[in-house]
């Protein structure tokens, strides 16, 4: 009986976009929202790169439906909030070095129970208590999870819901019922805007209910957020300034905002942000 040789197969996924070409792609993005549409050649003169680069660039943020073509130029799709696949690219050092300081404050020697959302900061803490143990997470967030999945000395719990294609967080009526039925030591949220009139904000209500559900069920809330986001406000409203625990931040953020957070109650963690090594 003969046999034929079957073909060697190999498997083939995209590459990610270079650190550089990331950087380029979040700036197009950023110049898009703030300007409404604007054309190749005043893109080109703005990022100092040539038309064909630009075009590649335009292409693939048109393939993955963040912007549209229009004749001679481009407008964003993505509204105020920048993709978490591109958000992860801003501010590397400072959410590394508040995800440092933030895991440092939570004790060791006991078993805890933690509640981690969505967002690039909230992802980098939970990447810093991948080594802990006797630690429960519990997650809505996509890429929270990824971060900790593979470690075995964790017990990792992924609520339902329905996935917001911006952030990667499930949310919505399952998700909150998943977090109305636990009960954590802390919650560890992530913001888009923090400030002592506004509280703890969001671009999406859907999104703020489902934190809320989090931050509800948890007997403390530990805040991550980079400077930029201290002092601004957005349209969901997540939790009161008082209900905030812990903020954890960086040294860009304005000092009179923490001031007026740390008059609340609020005990606010500054973190020192140190080149990463190799």
């Amino acid at each position: 009986m003969s046999t034929t040789a079957l073909p060697t197969v190999r498997s083939w996924q995209p590459s990610a976009p270079s650190p550089r070409r990331t950087q380029r792609l979040v700036e197009i993005l950023d110049l898009l929202t703030a300007r409404g549409a604007m054309s190749v050649g005043v893109l080109c003169c703005e990022l100092r790169v040539s038309p064909a680069t630009l075009r590649r660039d335009m292409t693939h943020l048109e393939d993955q439906g963040l912007v549209t073509r229009t004749r001679g130029g481009a407008r964003a799709n993505t509204g105020p909030e920048l993709p978490v696949r591109l958000r992860d690219t801003k501010s590397p050092l400072a959410k590394h070095a508040i995800a440092v300081t933030a895991a440092a404050l939570l004790p060791a020697d006991r078993p805890l129970a933690v509640a981690i959302g969505g967002g690039s900061t909230a992802a980098e803490v939970a990447r810093e208590l991948g080594q802990r143990r006797r630690l429960t997470i519990v997650t809505n967030a996509l890429t929270t999870a990824a971060a900790v999945a593979a470690r075995p000395n964790l017990q990792v719990i992924m609520t339902g819901g329905v996935i917001r294609a911006s952030s990667f967080e499930l949310v919505g009526s399952l998700a909150e019922s998943a977090f109305n039925g636990i009960s954590v030591n802390l919650a560890i949220l992530g913001a888009d805007g923090i400030s002592a009139a506004n509280g703890v904000t969001t671009h999406d209500h859907t999104e703020a209910r489902t934190n809320h559900a989090m931050v509800s069920h948890a007997h403390r809330l530990m805040v991550v957020a980079d400077g930029s986001k201290i002092g601004q406000a957005t349209v969901a409203k997540v939790a009161d300034a008082s209900a905030i625990d812990i903020l954890v931040t960086d040294a860009s953020a304005d000092p009179d905002q923490l001031a007026e957070l740390a008059e609340l109650g609020v005990t606010v963690h500054v973190a020192r942000i140190s080149p990463r090594r190799g």
